[in-house]
């Protein structure tokens, strides 16, 4: 390696180090070595090609000594030969075993990642919902990406820097001073020269590209929320372009600044240690020289010496900074294992069985739940924040109770922020309760398997969630196995198949970032399609019918219909028009419920029900012959035929 890739080299180690200052930790150690395990012997080899690699890279300016002494002692031209073809298979040799080294390093490097990045990804998908709301994603895939890549440099860039280096270093330092003592002695002193520069610039150049990294992030920020569709509208009824345009382009004229002062503090400083190598070389061939016109040292020697002198400044500069590269190394994989230690506040007991066969009843008995905390489901670091928020664990619901029998409807209504969703989420278990029971069929949801409870209970929310994919992925999210006609059915059910039918790419078509290219009413029936294609027994609706125009509603009310038929049913819904045949109504306010009971006799009770309904439309309802929605507020949804009327159960 040249003096000027050696400078390179040493200050992109020091650039990109972190030097987070803090003790080894042995567990963390301990985890190191077991996601080393499935690949030591790899490993193991690595070490060996790069002790070998060393003990090479040595011998080639010693065979390279020899020869000059040949030459100039007019020594045969077989053994000038000889030496020149060894050094000539060195370095095939070397390059081979080079190749071999960087696959060995690359499978071992890539394997890790694959290692890690499942282990995060599969344990995130185990994390609570309130894991998710309270994280920042941009921070999460940072672990699965930045960190990840910087701790399997562990066994990669920094493992082969250490051994090898410093293999290379004891070789190349045993047989300089065999050569000659002092002019060793003088390369280490001179080594200062070439080593403190790389650490001090590397320093300020780390600076200046973290500020241009934080300016980047900013702009990517700024894209992002802005060329989303919503973003982008937004800025267009609010927005003020130029504004944006002078932020944006204040950012970029930034990032240009620091680029070029970066390019000229790099240049200057890879120039400047050149030029002390060069002046390096200049001593020893001086100084060698003046030993060899003496006769105390071979001309030979002075050359392998100066060959040597690269093999020497090459691994102490490296090992210089690679303290700096174990500890950054060490706090990448502590921040994966940050994530990996976040307790997943829902997992299967052991022994956990399946949904019984049959018709499948939903019961809450005496349920009590509150929030979980912060500090039971994240991390600052991940909410990019100085501290957790401390509150949380409050009590939201309050000795909740009640069935729904196989087939049936429950209807829950009330204030915004009663507790119902909160009811609605602890059906699937996406939390768990803190006193009482949730039962499926009799079961206590924490005795079954999550993913029985899957197969069993369908969920269909109000924001009509959908990937970034085609209709078709969408679509088999439910249930991979589906065959397209199966597909199609289901669109059909929902009122999408001729929609789709006229689509140029049918079911190919991509429906756009949280399907934007659907309308809100198209957006619902796919999700209504998808939940119709898992075939659940337990259907919630939470509020599925929300923000949406009466035409829409009523192509939706019509998809609902197939969705809730033959199925027990938890219906969430504001227009209490919707729910007027359910079965049981059930009046949440403050995690509690305050009323029970049928339409008819929650209208004839005059209660909170009764209020909630004539304050909805705006004029009192007679409870022995209910009147119609008023024409101003509900005219368009009372003509058609209601979703969950009877006849659709």
């Amino acid at each position: 390696m040249s003096m000027e890739m050696t400078a390179w080299n040493a200050l992109y180690r020091t650039m990109n180090a972190q030097d987070e200052r803090r003790p080894f930790s042995r567990a963390a150690l301990r985890r190191i070595a077991a996601f080393a395990r499935p690949h030591r012997r790899r490993l193991v080899w690595f070490v060996v090609l790069s002790l070998v690699t060393a003990v090479l890279a040595v011998a080639t300016p010693v065979l390279a000594g020899r020869a000059v002494n040949a030459i100039v002692a007019g020594a045969p031209l077989e053994i000038v030969v000889r030496l020149s073809a060894l050094i000539a298979v060195i370095a095939l040799v070397e390059a081979g075993l080079g190749l071999m080294a960087r696959w060995l390093s690359a499978s071992i490097g890539e394997g890790l990642i694959l290692d890690l990045r499942t282990a995060v990804f599969d344990h995130v998908q185990r994390m609570p919902i309130a894991f998710f709301t309270r994280t920042r994603t941009g921070a999460l895939v940072s672990r699965l990406n930045n960190d990840v890549i910087g701790a399997q440099r562990a066994f990669t860039d920094v493992l082969s820097n250490v051994v090898g280096n410093l293999a290379m270093l004891v070789l190349t330092l045993a047989v300089m001073v065999e050569i000659s003592w002092q002019i060793t002695l003088l390369a280490l002193v001179l080594l200062p020269v070439f080593v403190l520069p790389a650490r001090r610039m590397g320093a300020r150049l780390a600076r200046l590209r973290r500020e241009a990294a934080d300016h980047n992030a900013a702009m990517g920020t700024q894209m992002t929320e802005r060329f989303s569709a919503p973003g982008a509208m937004l800025v267009k009824l609010f927005g003020r372009p130029a504004r944006e345009s002078a932020e944006f382009a204040a950012r970029a004229r930034r990032v240009r600044d620091i680029g070029v002062r970066t390019a000229m503090v790099q240049s200057a400083f890879v120039t400047a240690l050149t030029l002390v190598s060069a002046l390096a070389l200049a001593v020893v061939y001086g100084l060698g020289g003046f030993y060899a016109l003496r006769g105390t040292l071979d001309p030979g020697a002075v050359v392998a010496l100066a060959l040597l002198l690269t093999r020497l400044y090459a691994p102490l500069t490296s090992l210089a900074g690679a303290r700096v590269e174990v500890m950054s190394a060490l706090v990448s994989f502590e921040r994966v294992f940050e994530v990996l230690d976040l307790k997943p506040m829902i997992a299967d007991r052991p022994g956990a069985r399946r949904v019984p066969d049959g018709p499948v009843s939903v019961e809450f008995d005496g349920v009590r739940f509150g929030y979980p905390s912060a500090e039971k489901v994240s991390l600052a670091s991940l909410e990019e924040v100085a501290a957790l928020d401390a509150r949380g664990g409050a009590e939201v619901l309050h000795d909740v109770s009640f069935r729904v029998g196989p087939g049936r409807m429950v209807a829950l209504v009330g204030s915004s922020g009663a507790g119902k969703s909160t009811i609605a989420q602890l059906l699937p278990r996406l939390y768990d309760v803190d006193a009482g029971a949730v039962r499926l069929a009799g079961v206590d949801v924490r005795d079954l398997s999550a993913e029985s409870i899957r197969e069993t209970v369908g969920m269909v929310t109000q924001d009509g969630h959908l990937f970034h994919e085609s209709i078709r992925a969408n679509l088999l999210l439910a249930r991979p196995e589906a065959a397209d006609e199966e597909l199609w059915e289901a669109l059909r059910r929902a009122r999408l198949d001729g929609l789709v039918a006229a689509l140029p790419d049918g079911l190919d078509t991509v429906v756009g970032e949280r399907g934007y290219r659907l309308s809100g009413g198209e957006r619902q029936r796919l999700t209504i399609a998808r939940l119709l294609l898992a075939r659940p027994q337990v259907v919630i609706l939470d509020e599925a019918t929300a923000h949406l125009d009466s035409t829409s509603e009523a192509a939706v009310q019509e998809a609902l219909g197939e969705a809730l038929a033959g199925r027990t049913a938890v219906v969430i819904a504001h227009r209490l028009s919707t729910v007027r045949a359910a079965d049981l109504i059930l009046v949440v306010e403050d995690g509690r419920i305050v009323e029970r009971g049928a339409h008819a006799e929650l209208l004839a009770a005059g209660g909170r029900y009764a209020e909630l309904y004539r304050t909805q439309f705006d004029r009192p309802e007679q409870p022995s012959e209910p009147s119609e929605p008023s024409e101003s507020s509900e005219s368009s949804e009372s003509s058609e035929p209601s979703a969950l009327e009877p006849a659709s159960r």
